[in-house]
């Protein structure tokens, strides 16, 4: 019987917000933001290597050498 109010209060500190198990959205919007400007500037600098050997992948691929 103590499942009972033990869900209670564990609802009780969700409604309120001060469950410490919460997260850091700001944080994780930090990263993902500095996450796609590194993926955008290493595009801008090595873009025609990447496209260079991407098609020699796919080229190795479909033509089986």
């Amino acid at each position: 019987m103590r499942l009972v109010p033990r869900t209670l209060a564990a609802l009780a500190v969700r409604l309120r917000g001060e469950d410490p198990e919460r997260g850091d959205v700001p944080g994780w919007v930090m990263v993902t933001v500095m996450t796609a400007a590194l993926v955008l500037a290493i595009l801008g600098v090595f873009q025609d290597a990447i496209v260079e050997a991407v098609q020699n992948a796919l080229n190795s691929v479909t033509t089986g050498g």
